[in-house]
This record gives structure tokens, C-alpha cells and sequence, in this order.
């Protein structure tokens, strides 16, 4: 791995991060909707270490990765705004910043009708991606980060709209905080989520269980705070996989999940992330492909 001096810049790195987002998939791997890992991309990190060691909550450490993840925001930019607790520092940010005229002439796509609500309110002029299908840079937060940046998202709900504004950014930047670190998906024993339509979810939720058995996974159907069944945006169910061990091949499982008839999209975020952006107890590190 190579050590960088501080934050990349984002008008620096835009060409190379791009390049690789935009890969070109291999013959030989399983994938549905993500290309697959370029093997010989190297990770590059960097680190900022606090200059003094104080006590941070984890909201402390969301919000010094939103702030730094900020800093890849230009002027006249077509953003898409993620979705989740630490995607709401970032809109928060986004927002302080036009606010004081540091940014200007910025169109958000928002990823969720939450940062839609959040954004509205603080006057960030929103799109969509009909009308703006090339975004320049994406900000969101992520449930697992593994070593090659691959990401589980969708805890909060929102994986299939993630998915689509991500994959429309030239640039996709992954703001989290250390406790997202994992050494394979699924590795932090919480869910993996499969957005299904309604009909017939527990054939599908059978289905998903069986067909990772040898991790020891355990399927469940989401439900609301009110007991009944968790409904997208999209008015679909979630089926959140529990794996007892790590997905031993993300693209392999990605491709399984999305086979299934009825499934709508799977929470593995594969060779999307340009940069990921994470905040620790010591500072902030940057690991960038």
C-alpha cells in the first residue's frame, strides 16, 4: 500500500478515481449490476491523526468523516445524497456551506425521501435521476467496509436508490467511522439486506436462507417500529441476512441473490467506492483505489 501526505484532492484525483469506478468487467467473474474488483489496484491510504486524543461518541466521529468527505465538493457539482446517520452530517454540511455562499450552484439527487425531507429544509436544490443521469460525485455512509472497499448498505433502508444514483457518480465517496471495519461482508454478524417485492416474501425469504446455508445464515423479514413489516420507498420488504461466518465470494452471491425471481436488489455494494473515508478514535483515514 502507498502512503499519501494528507487527504487526496479531489480535482487530483478525480481522472484516476473515475477510471476505476468505470472498470471494465472481467469475463471470468460472476456479477450482476457492479464490475467486478481490479485485482491490481492497489488500496492507497492515508491518515490524519488528532492532535490531541479526546473523548468522541461515534456521532463526533461520523460527523469528522462527513466533514472531510465535504471537501470533495465543488462548486456547481450534481451530487448524490445518501442516505442514514452519518449521510444526514453530510447534507448537514452541504447545507452550512451554501448557506455561507462556500458553495454555490449545487443539484442534490437524493437517494431516500428522508434526505429529500432533510434537504428541502435546508433550501438544497434537488433533482432527479431522469433528469440529471450523470452525477459527479456521490457521499454516503456504509454498514461494512471490507480491506478492498467493497460495502454492505441498506440498514436504513434505502439500498435500492444507494445503488442507482452510485453507480449513475463519476465518484463515490464512503464516509464511516472504525466500527464499520470488517475483514470479510457480512462479517460483522448484523444484517445484509435483499430488497423483495411483497408478494410471496416468505418463498423468497426461504429461498435466500437456503441458498447460504454453509455460512450459517439466518433470514428474517424487517419489520417497523409499529411490528409490521418494514416498507421501502419503492413499497417493497426487506429480508435481512444474519451470516454466522463471512460471504466467501461477494460477486458470486451478488449475482445468486439478484437470480431469484421477485427480488428487487441485494445490500453488496461491489468495486463502487472510489474512497472511503473513515474516522477513528486517533483521526481521520483516507483509503482511496
Amino acid at each position: 500500500m502507498a502512503s499519501l501526505s494528507l487527504l487526496p484532492s479531489p480535482s487530483s484525483s478525480s481522472s484516476s478515481l473515475s477510471s476505476l469506478h468505470h472498470t471494465t468487467p472481467s469475463s471470468s467473474r460472476l456479477t450482476l449490476r457492479t464490475p467486478p474488483l481490479n485485482l491490481r489496484t492497489r488500496t492507497k491510504i492515508s491518515s490524519i491523526k488528532a492532535q490531541s486524543a479526546p473523548v468522541l461518541t461515534q456521532d463526533d466521529l461520523k460527523k469528522l468523516a462527513a466533514d472531510k468527505a465535504v471537501e470533495y465538493v465543488k462548486s456547481g457539482m450534481v451530487l448524490g445524497l445518501g442516505t442514514g446517520s452519518t449521510a444526514a452530517f453530510v447534507v448537514a454540511k452541504l447545507g452550512e456551506l451554501l448557506k455561507t455562499g462556500e458553495l454555490k450552484d449545487i443539484i442534490g439527487v437524493p437517494t431516500s425521501k428522508r434526505t429529500e425531507e432533510q434537504a428541502r429544509s435546508l433550501n438544497i436544490p434537488l433533482s432527479v435521476l431522469d433528469d440529471h443521469p450523470h452525477i459527479d460525485l456521490a457521499i454516503d455512509g456504509a454498514d461494512e467496509v471490507d480491506p478492498l472497499l467493497n460495502l454492505v448498505k441498506g440498514r436504513g433502508g434505502a439500498l435500492l436508490r444507494e445503488k442507482m444514483v452510485e453507480a449513475a457518480s463519476d465518484e463515490f465517496v464512503v464516509v464511516a467511522d472504525e466500527t464499520k471495519l470488517v475483514d470479510g461482508l457480512g462479517g460483522s454478524k448484523l444484517a445484509m439486506p435483499v430488497e423483495v417485492v411483497q408478494f410471496c416474501w416468505k418463498y423468497n425469504l426461504v429461498r435466500l436462507q437456503e441458498m447460504f446455508k454453509d455460512e450459517g445464515v439466518e433470514a428474517k423479514l424487517r419489520a417497523g417500529e409499529d411490528g409490521k413489516p418494514y416498507v421501502t420507498d419503492n413499497f417493497n420488504y426487506i429480508v435481512d441476512l444474519y451470516f454466522e461466518n463471512p460471504i466467501k465470494d461477494g460477486y458470486a452471491a451478488g449475482k445468486e441473490i439478484s437470480g431469484l425471481e421477485g427480488v428487487v436488489e441485494h445490500g453488496l455494494f461491489l468495486d463502487m467506492a472510489t474512497a472511503v473515508i473513515i474516522a477513528g478514535k486517533t483521526g481521520v483515514e483516507v483509503k482511496s483505489k
